[in-house]
């Protein structure tokens, strides 16, 4: 199951969109900010029913 959920980059603020497949259950990984190219750090929780319970983004040191 795929959610695109909107997170706020740590490092200049804007709204980005982010593709979270759930089907892989909770997870962490770093993805460049499509503004300004510095890497994320992206927490994610999948709840017991397969959905996205809870996502956290920071930056990669922090």
């Amino acid at each position: 199951m795929l959610e695109e959920p909107e997170i706020a980059c740590p490092y200049c603020g804007e709204t980005i969109t982010v593709v979270v497949d759930c089907s892989a259950g909770s997870q962490r990984y770093i993805e460049d900010c499509f503004v300004c190219c510095q890497p994320i750090e992206l927490i994610i929780e999948v709840a017991a029913d397969g959905r996205l319970a809870e996502i956290r983004a920071q930056a990669e040191n922090g």
